[in-house]
C-alpha cells in the first residue's frame, strides 16, 4: 500500500478496539503518524503500541472539553501539526423512551455528540493555521436512516452527527478543511457479538445484500479516502457502508 498519507499527523478518537482500531491502523499503514485516543488508555497504549511507523496514544474522554483541548495540545507537541480527526468515539445503551433517565439521554449525547464537538473544536486551529485538514466522523446508519425501538438517544445522536457535519463543512471550506462522515450498518465488533447468540448473528447476515456483516477495514478503507488529499473535493457528505442493508423497501 502505498504512502499517500506520509508527512500528515492523524487523531482518531476510540480507537482502542473494534472500527476506531482498524482505522488506526489503516492510517498508520498508509504513512501517517497516528495518536490513539479512547477512554480506555490501555488500550490506546497497547493499540500504538502495535502501529507501524510513528504512534502514541493518551486516555481521553470524548465528553470532557478540557481533555480534547490537552489532546490537540499533545498532539502538536509531539508532531507539530495536526492534518486528520477522526471522531470515532461513542456509546450504545438501549433503553426505551419512557424508561431513559434525563441523565441517560444527556451522557449518550454528551459522548456521540457534543464529544463530536468538542474534538472538532481542539483541532481546528491548528487546521485552520495550515490551512489543510480533513475531519470524518463515525455516524451511523441508526438514526440517519433507519431506526428500532430502544435506541432513541442513539439514533438522535447520529442524525445529529450528520446535521453538524453540513455545518461545519460550510464553515471550513474556505480553510481547506473537509469534513464528512461514514455511516456504518452492522460491522463485526466486539459490541456487536456481546451478549448476542448465533442465530441473532446469523439472522442478522441473511439480512444484509452482500451476504456478509461488515467489518472494521471496510469501514477504515472509506475513512482514508476521506482522511486522503484524493477527497479534496468531497466535503458536507457521509459515505454508506452497510452491504446494501438499508436498500430494501420491505421485509419478505
Amino acid at each position: 500500500m502505498h504512502a499517500r498519507m506520509a508527512g500528515r499527523t492523524a487523531i482518531v478518537i476510540g480507537a482502542a478496539q473494534g472500527i476506531g482500531r482498524a482505522i488506526a491502523h489503516r492510517l498508520a499503514t498508509e504513512g501517517a503518524s497516528v495518536v490513539v485516543a479512547d477512554l480506555n488508555a490501555q488500550g490506546a497504549a497497547e493499540v500504538a503500541d502495535a502501529l507501524p511507523g510513528e504512534a502514541t496514544s493518551m486516555g481521553v474522554d470524548v465528553a470532557d472539553a478540557e481533555a480534547l483541548e490537552a489532546l490537540a495540545a499533545f498532539t502538536l507537541a509531539r508532531f507539530g501539526r495536526i492534518d486528520i480527526l477522526v471522531q470515532n468515539a461513542g456509546i450504545y445503551p438501549e433503553s426505551l423512551i419512557a424508561e431513559t433517565s434525563p441523565a441517560q439521554w444527556q451522557r449518550v449525547l454528551a459522548v456521540n455528540l457534543t464529544g463530536s464537538f468538542y474534538a472538532c473544536r481542539a483541532v481546528l486551529p491548528a487546521m485552520q493555521a495550515q490551512r489543510y485538514g480533513r475531519m470524518v466522523f463515525t455516524s451511523s446508519i441508526t438514526g440517519p436512516r433507519v431506526t428500532a425501538s430502544g435506541t432513541a438517544a442513539y439514533s438522535a445522536s447520529k442524525a445529529g452527527i450528520n446535521g453538524f457535519i453540513k455545518t461545519a463543512a460550510l464553515e471550513f471550506a474556505g480553510f481547506g478543511i473537509t469534513v464528512n462522515a461514514v455511516e456504518p450498518g452492522n460491522i463485526m465488533t466486539e459490541g456487536l457479538t456481546a451478549g448476542r447468540s448465533a442465530d441473532f448473528i446469523d439472522a442478522m447476515t441473511r439480512s444484509i445484500p452482500i451476504g456478509r456483516i461488515g467489518t472494521p477495514d471496510d469501514v477504515a478503507g472509506a475513512v482514508a479516502y476521506l482522511a486522503s488529499a484524493e477527497a479534496g473535493f468531497v466535503t458536507g457528505t457521509s459515505i454508506l457502508i452497510d452491504g446494501g442493508q438499508t436498500l430494501p423497501e420491505g421485509k419478505s
